[in-house]
């Protein structure tokens, strides 16, 4: 008998088939440093620039073309986000066309352009001219997304790219925050003349087209593509090509989903601090660096909580968070004391205060848990031909859930709900959403299970993992430990794996639902039911035509002694009908868990070997033409050696 797992995650102690380095070791590196360095001072511009623009036209009064402070703030908010819907598909191409090298420096160039212009605003006071700006700094923002995604997959390995991604991530979020106070500080310093914002604006320009001179060059991926300018066709193709793959137009729009969460989280933050919180600037500014803070850390986090790789297990651990602290955030605001604050001392000493402040990072934190590995779940599996493309695709998307959110969160306050409310009903969109998402790509699902399951039980180390093949069918044969030798060897797998269950197993209440999910393969003896036996190799037979790994335990039942039992010659069977290679793998020191038999077979009831280090072992693979029972079984036998 065979219990069933997905691919979800291992322990992540101790994964010996990535490289043993910190994610912050890229930053030392040429492929990586001067990129983060690029993309860092890029992201802290736009935000000094855009906080010390709306700093300034907030607190001078200023009106333009008849326009109020709110007015402006719509305004503004439009002008930034339209150029992704006008540039996006024409950046896509460009940057899949040409090296991007070359891309990132003609993007800098520009940046020194608008900041010098920008300066001029400033200094002359020329606030139309700042609008127009701020359009630009969009489009060149909307330039810049497409080759920053697709630089990544092209210098990072597979298993860098949760790393990657996470100090992309939580460097903007850094720059956020620095940019927030930054552009705040440099107009108050210099209020009369603006000089300091306009300095600091060319200078950091400055700095980023420094940075991008040092990016190594990166061959253009599709260097015959000929340009459509026509953007409606265009958008409409890219689309086209993010829908070519459910398993990444799905993430694309759960990325969508979060710029949607956070723009309503982070545009009603000032509102939320003024007339509920009865608070300043000071305030506000505070709450959004709890916010940015929380993403960023939440990111760091991915690469260690994934063991260096893509595991979509954090993705509903993440909107689980999402969803409760937002109800949290709901919850906390009768708690703090109607009465104006102005300091961080006087918030935190309010009843309440600390609350607020934790329900922000950790919304941010299950943010980062939520993003990360979706990002690099489109890296890895979208089409390298047009990856630059499919980039450009998720940002109109995200341009298009951000305007969303907008006119949603004005049309529920309209009709008179709360800040908090909108909070609370968020929090609900967030779980209907998550569910729908994970009910078309039950993949999020089922690894999250194995993910948290083998987390919290084992500290799993695997050796041999380069063994299984990055693409194309295999099949596993593994000797049966425990029955929980699936959710372990899921867990080590990068790929989703189809297990051969027993069928009584497979028709446990409950979790027959997740079997099926995950598309277990249900098996039964010749003599028990001869019809499901033939479906069962009918269906492997359809699973490894269709590329996927297989994983059957030859041994046909849990150990009772611990030893390597005699293999059976069904995998004779799978591989005459098959040609395809088959992977030994040994699982070591489950023997004596809870969850393994008894001598004489009877279930242990006293919990064993919980939170114990126990080894996955994957042998190389074996030619179909070697492939017996008895040579299968001998290597499972080596590979595990004294170990039970």
């Amino acid at each position: 008998m065979a219990l069933f797992c997905y691919s979800g995650a291992a322990r992540l102690q101790d994964i010996a088939y990535v490289s043993d380095s910190s994610q912050f070791a890229l930053l030392t590196q040429r492929r990586f440093a001067p990129f983060f360095a690029t993309q860092f001072l890029g992201a802290f511009n736009d935000n000094v620039f855009r906080n010390g623009l709306v700093i300034l036209l907030t607190f001078t009064g200023t009106r333009i073309a008849g326009m109020d402070v709110s007015q402006l703030a719509f305004v503004a908010g439009a002008l930034f986000i339209l150029p992704f819907f006008l540039f996006s598909a024409t950046a896509g191409q460009l940057a899949d066309k040409y090296e991007k090298s070359r891309l990132f420096r003609a993007i800098k160039l520009m940046e020194i352009v608008l900041m010098i212009v920008a300066a001029f605003a400033f200094i002359t006071g020329r606030y139309p001219l700042l609008m127009l700006v701020l359009f630009l700094m969009g489009s060149q923002s909307a330039m810049f997304g497409p080759v920053k995604y697709a630089y990544l997959p092209q210098q990072l390995e597979t298993d860098e790219l949760v790393g990657g991604n996470a100090l992309v991530e939580s460097g903007t979020y850094v720059a956020i925050i620095l940019g927030l106070m930054v552009g705040g500080l440099s107009i108050s310093v210099d209020s009369a003349s603006q000089v300091v914002l306009a300095a600091l604006l060319v200078t950091i320009s400055l700095l980023g087209y420094l940075a991008s001179r040092r990016i190594p060059v990166t061959k253009a991926v599709d260097p015959e593509l000929k340009i459509n300018w026509n953007v409606i066709t265009e958008t409409w193709r890219i689309v086209g090509y993010a829908r070519e793959k459910r398993s990444v137009f799905l993430p694309i729009l759960g990325i969508s989903w979060f710029w949607f969460y956070g723009s309503v989280i982070t545009l009603q933050i000032p509102a939320y601090t003024l007339v509920i919180l009865h608070g300043n600037e000071t305030i506000t500014t505070l709450l959004l660096v709890a916010f940015a803070l929380g993403v960023g850390m939440g990111s760091l986090l991915c690469e260690r909580m994934s063991g260096h790789r893509i595991e979509l297990g954090l993705v509903p651990f993440g909107s689980i968070g999402l969803s409760l602290f937002a109800i949290d955030l709901y919850f906390s605001h009768p708690l703090v004391s109607p009465v104006d604050i102005s300091t961080l001392g006087e918030f935190v000493s309010q009843a309440g205060g600390w609350r607020i402040l934790i329900d922000l990072t950790l919304i941010g934190a299950f943010g980062g848990f939520y993003s990360v590995p979706l990002y690099a779940m489109v890296q890895e599996r979208a089409n390298r031909q047009h990856l630059s493309r499919t980039i450009a695709a998720n940002n109109i998307l995200n341009a298009f859930f951000m305007v969303t959110a907008s006119i949603m969160a004005i049309t529920l306050l309209y009709l008179g709900l709360s800040i908090p409310q909108l909070f609370l009903v968020l929090a609900v969109l967030n779980a209907i959403v998550a569910t729908y998402i994970f009910s078309l790509l039950p993949e999020f699902l089922v690894r999250f299970l194995a993910w948290i399951f083998v987390s919290l039980l084992y500290r799993i180390r695997t050796t041999g993992i380069e063994n299984i093949p990055h693409r194309g069918p295999a099949v596993l044969v593994c000797n049966h430990v425990s029955f929980v030798d699936a959710l372990v060897l899921g867990g080590c797998v990068h790929r989703p794996v189809r297990f051969v269950m027993y069928y009584k197993i497979f028709q446990i209440p409950i979790l027959n639902f997740i079997f099926k999910t995950a598309k277990t393969i249900p098996i039964a003896s010749a003599r028990e039911n001869a019809s499901m036996l033939q479906q069962s190799f009918d269906k492997i037979d359809e699973e490894l035509q269709a590329g996927n790994i297989v994983c059957i335990f030859p041994e046909g039942a849990i150990t009772t002694d611990g030893d390597v039992h005699a293999f059976r010659p069904g995998i004779e069977k799978i591989i005459e009908r098959n040609a395809v290679p088959v992977i030994p793998v040994a699982l070591c020191g489950l023997w004596g868990s809870w969850f393994s038999r008894q001598t004489g077979g009877g279930v242990r009831k006293i919990p064993g070997k919980l939170f114990s280090r126990i080894e996955v072992r994957i042998g190389d693979a074996v030619r179909p033409a070697d492939v017996t029972a008895g040579k299968l079984e001998l290597l499972v036998r080596t590979l595990r050696g004294a170990t039970r």
